[in-house]
């Protein structure tokens, strides 16, 4: 047997129709943050969800200024990303108590990246067992909450830290 990984469930996401310009430009110029998903906005960067997660609460952290590599962020962008990013880590950990979290980069396309001309942080909360039988043998990904309610109760908890301010 061979040490393939297989991800049938991102065969939608290859095959949608892919928008022009860079997304990561776009839906955040629309001001349209519930229809596209977007969660938070700091000076620098925003969050959004993803729309073909890998998991429950799967989040992009992007950088306002469109980059392909960190190299090309100035040093306050760089803190206001990863202070986004620890700001969704404990919004993840409050809002569904993950077991533990992948947080990391993919830069450029030989690395994995599927938007690799605006370089964006993925955080994916994990639990014990979540790669079970349906996306093992079925080939379908079980995200067992719609991305309508995930949205509001994140959203609450980004609105909550705001308060906090």
């Amino acid at each position: 047997m061979s040490d393939i990984l297989y991800s049938p469930w991102r065969l939608q996401y290859i095959l949608s129709e892919k928008e022009d310009g860079c997304i990561f430009c776009t839906k955040p110029s629309k001001k349209e943050d519930k229809k596209h998903l977007i969660l938070y906005r700091s000076v620098h960067s925003f969050v959004i969800m993803n729309m073909f997660p890998y998991n429950n609460g799967h989040l992009l952290v992007v950088p306002i200024q469109h980059v392909s590599r960190l190299n090309d962020l100035d040093p306050e962008e760089i803190s206001d990303l990863f202070q986004t990013v620890q700001l969704c880590e404990k919004i993840l950990e409050k809002t569904y108590s993950p077991d533990g979290m992948n947080i990391g980069l993919n830069l450029g396309r030989a690395a994995g990246a599927g938007i690799e001309e605006h370089l964006h942080v993925h955080i994916v909360p994990r639990w014990n067992g979540d790669v079970n039988f349906m996306s093992s043998l079925g080939g379908t990904r079980v995200v067992p909450e719609s991305f309508e309610r995930a949205f509001d109760n994140l959203k609450k908890q980004f609105a909550d830290h705001n308060k906090e301010l």
